[in-house]
């Protein structure tokens, strides 16, 4: 049962930073102006889309290869909380209401693998990190 838990985990730890590897990647190139712009109009300065990169890129690997993985997790589930609450919370726009929960439910995910720790199949398990 054990190794059947290690290799879940393994998978959701493959699953789950997707979506932030590639908005992060994504943000790197020519699209970094645009959601500058885009996060100065919802009222968030400009000074926090480097630090957004990093914890949607470099997060999301550290997570794809349980590095850090319980410390990362919390951040990414509080950022997708605040994102959902600062970027989707206009339930008038009908799309925002999908965008909402999705982020409700990614940041659920991340606080399960903060509680749960990376697995047996981690950089964190290498480097003996208690989880």
């Amino acid at each position: 049962m054990k190794n059947l838990n290690n290799v879940a985990l393994l998978i959701a730890r493959i699953l789950m930073p997707i979506l932030f590897i590639v908005a992060g990647y994504g943000k790197l190139g020519d699209a970094y102006a645009g959601t500058q712009q885009y996060m100065q109009a919802m009222g968030v300065p400009e000074f926090l889309l480097p630090l957004t990169i990093l914890l949607e890129l470099g997060g999301g690997l550290a997570v794809l290869f349980g590095l850090l993985t319980r410390t990362t997790a919390i951040f990414t589930a509080l950022f997708t909380l605040l994102t959902a609450f600062i970027f989707h919370s206009n339930f008038a726009e009908g799309v925002n209401q999908l965008m909402f929960m999705k982020n409700l439910t990614i940041a659920g995910g991340y606080i399960l693998l903060a509680v749960s720790g990376p697995g047996a199949f981690s950089i964190d398990r290498l480097l003996n990190k208690k989880w």
